[in-house]
């Protein structure tokens, strides 16, 4: 009894907020024409990521940072992309953060790296977004704009920065950044090492071979990164990744429940 009024004051609270952060027609066709991969979705799905990001921009706090303002256009952008990864896992796989920070153009963040002499190193990176274990995450929106250029090719076509930094989100849902996001016990984990670690010993020799990949090469610096880029071209160019990256592209189906 418990159970099924706890359930029915969710689905009260998420008709409430949805209705509250509905998104006008007008700005969610806007949105379909400007990241095309989204539009390419079926019918039903396109219904249940409209709702999911309305969820999505009631649950979360978007901050303009140095006096950048976050219209409408920008937050459901957006929300939508966030969304696509979790279409089918949930809305709870962001409950570890709250806050978006919003940047007009890319960051510059001073590093620091300690080599096995005990050194350190300090560098600038420059950062078009950034995600943080329990948030928030930082998104440039010049970067997530010109994802939609249909100019763009090969790894560049695929490349989408708020697809790759909320795939770090889901990656660190169980404490770290490896490459392994949260799954439901040890044996999945193993099995889903079993895959991806050869995958990316194979990516890294084909990039250091100077082959063309649909995965942004950048994948090559870390697995974590290889899982986000991969993400990137599962969502983006699903049937491309599918012959190029067979069997990373049926590990990644089975965790997002769905063959693009």
């Amino acid at each position: 009894m418990l159970g099924a009024l706890l359930r029915h004051w969710q689905a009260w609270r998420d008709e409430h907020r949805i209705a509250r952060h509905a998104i006008p027609d007008a700005l969610w066709q806007l949105t379909l024409l400007r990241y095309p991969f989204l539009a390419q979705l079926g019918a039903a799905d396109l219904a249940a990521l409209r709702r999911l990001s309305s969820l999505f921009l009631a649950t979360k706090e978007f901050h303009g940072a140095a006096g950048f303002v976050v219209t409408d256009e920008i937050a459901v952008a957006v929300a939508a992309q966030a969304c696509l990864p979790i279409l089918h896992l949930g809305l709870q796989r962001y409950d570890g953060f709250v806050g978006i920070v919003m940047h007009e153009s890319e960051v510059v963040a001073r590093r620091e790296v300690t080599d096995e002499d005990g050194i350190v190193h300090a560098y600038d990176e420059e950062l078009a977004g950034e995600a943080m274990e329990g948030g928030p995450v930082m998104l440039a929106w010049q970067a997530v704009a010109s994802s939609d250029d249909p100019a763009l090719v090969g790894a560049d076509a695929v490349y989408n920065v708020v697809i790759h930094e909320f795939a770090h989100v889901l990656d660190m849902q169980d404490g770290i950044a490896d490459g392994v996001p949260l799954l439901d016990s040890p044996a999945e984990r193993e099995a889903w090492m079993a895959v991806i670690d050869p995958a990316w010993e194979h990516f890294c020799a084909r990039v250091d071979a100077g082959e063309e990949t649909l995965i942004d090469p950048y994948g090559a610096e870390a697995v974590e990164e290889f899982f986000a880029v991969a993400t990137e071209a599962f969502f983006i160019a699903p049937k491309q990744m599918q012959r190029e990256e067979p069997e990373l592209f049926a590990l990644l189906s089975g965790f997002y429940r769905r063959a693009p």
